[in-house]
């Protein structure tokens, strides 16, 4: 009996990484969180033990007597980060900044580090996925040179603490976090055991020396950041850094912020000589033409509490196949066919099933919550008859299966960013509240009411004699006519 007690207590038990779920036997995936991969062995049956009250560190404050100054942003010098992360970097602060490859990281944070570097705060970069002379090579390109910006290639943590000693940097920049290993944890650099040491020998230097410091990411297939879940738990602010490698145009999404909210974006562009913050970014989402072309309609979005006016266009074609073409770029597929469905059943426009139907945004940038509806329906609508909307017309509102178009939040901030751009004319749920000046709004119930701005199509008839008389089309008096009133 004493052998088989004695076997019991040693056998292993395992835990997963993410959560600490413990269980006696292992499993490829974690019944609590649901992950895959993460129960590891961590050593015997776990004891009952109890901890003896250790000596205090700091004393215990009343919080108002709490210095509140030592957590004052400092700005990085880039306006449009400055507004994401809530005014700037706060001394001691860990930000996780995650986003896929190729997209503009290491340009913005070199351009984050030679900004810091320009007032006196000595900041050091530490690359573990390039060469210094690289780094150098880049820098050069975007005017990133400063006496006070150091650069070290390293991927040992021995030897980036090594670093912090020697040059006493108050920022610290490490790209990226995956490639930095610990000799004293077994396992390849990015694995979890590899990351988590890392993260957190960074994050502990960080706090003790009241240093900012700034972790590249790498994201998985799934567009999730790669390693254990608890980095994201360590970090103070995480941020994804999103956009597509054919546009130019790339946000800095907060996901996470103990210092500020997670609703502003920063906008970007990236060019040849580096990266740029955007501080007005909605001309890169309009086509700029002299007159109206069918198929296309205007929408203000809500990119965190940012508002950014947005061209979707749309193009319907006569198929022979059975099974017309669905394509979609920007937009979502599910909801463009379901405009597609409450056009013809609640719209009456017919032989759109029957169609091939394409649908995409302009500038790259992706509408995805339902205040475009009613812009979707309305370039759908427009590509169908061939009639253009009028001019200087935005539409915003979430659209039902029943047809009924619903209030969507922000329509305000929505309307003034449409004046401040020189748009006169609205098509908006009911209610809108506060009009700006200089606008005119047309609230509508559902997408029959909407389809009336369509001016009604014009004969086939010699369309040439009909402007040669100076004639203009009936319905197309324009949004100041009365075909944009009705």
């Amino acid at each position: 009996m004493a052998t088989r007690k004695s076997s019991a207590k040693e056998r292993p038990s395992y835990r997963c990484t993410e959560c600490g779920w413990t269980t006696a036997k292992w499993l490829g995936r974690c019944p609590e969180c649901q992950a895959w991969g993460t129960v590891e062995e961590f050593g015997g049956a776990p004891a009952v033990r109890t901890t003896a009250p250790g000596r205090v560190t700091t004393a215990a404050l009343p919080i108002g007597q709490v210095d509140g100054r030592r957590a004052t942003a400092r700005s990085t010098g880039v306006d449009e980060l400055d507004r994401v992360l809530g005014g700037g970097l706060v001394p001691g602060a860990v930000v996780l900044l995650a986003g896929e490859p190729g997209v503009g990281k290491s340009t913005l944070l070199l351009d984050v580090a030679a900004k810091a570097a320009s007032d006196d705060h000595r900041t050091l970069y530490v690359t573990g996925e390039e060469s210094a002379s690289q780094v150098r090579l880049r820098a050069d390109r975007i005017g990133a040179i400063d006496d006070h910006l150091y650069l070290a290639a390293e991927t040992d943590l021995s030897a980036v603490l090594g670093h912090l000693d020697s040059v006493k940097p108050s920022l610290l920049i490490v790209d990226s976090v995956q490639t930095v290993a610990s000799p004293e944890i077994d396992g390849a650099p990015g694995g979890m055991a590899q990351v988590r040491e890392v993260a957190g020998a960074l994050i502990r230097a960080s706090k003790e020396r009241g240093m900012a410091t700034l972790l590249v990411g790498h994201v998985t297939k799934d567009g999730a950041i790669a390693g254990p879940r608890l980095l994201e738990h360590l970090v103070d602010v995480v941020l994804n850094f999103e956009g597509d490698r054919h546009a130019r145009l790339r946000l800095v999404r907060g996901v996470k912020n103990r210092y500020g909210t997670t609703d502003e974006v920063g906008c970007f562009e990236l060019h040849d000589e580096g990266i740029t913050g955007l501080a007005d970014p909605s001309g890169l989402f309009l086509t700029r033409r002299d007159e109206p072309v069918p198929g296309t309609c205007l929408t203000v979005t809500l990119e965190g509490r940012r508002p950014l006016v947005a061209e979707v266009q749309a193009l319907t074609v006569d198929t022979q196949i059975p099974s017309p073409r669905r394509t979609t770029s920007g937009l979502e597929t599910s909801r463009v066919s379901m405009m597609l469905a409450v056009l013809e059943q609640r719209g009456r426009i017919a032989s759109l099933g029957k169609r091939d139907i394409y649908s995409a945004t302009v500038g790259g940038v992706k509408l995805t919550e339902p205040a475009a509806d009613l812009a979707v329906a309305l370039a759908l609508a427009s590509a169908a008859s061939d009639t253009p909307l009028p001019k200087n017309l935005v539409a915003i509102g979430e659209v039902g299966l029943a047809g009924e178009v619903r209030r969507v939040t922000g329509v305000q901030r929505r309307l003034a960013e449409a004046a401040r751009l020189g748009f006169t004319h609205a098509l908006v749920p009911a209610d809108p509240g506060k009009i700006p000046a200089g606008m005119r709004v047309l609230e509508v119930a559902d997408v029959g009411e909407a389809l009336r701005v369509l001016p009604k199509r014009p004969r086939r008839e010699a369309p040439r004699e009909k402007a040669a008389a100076g004639k203009a089309p009936a319905g197309q008096a324009g949004p100041g006519g009365d075909a944009s009133a009705s």
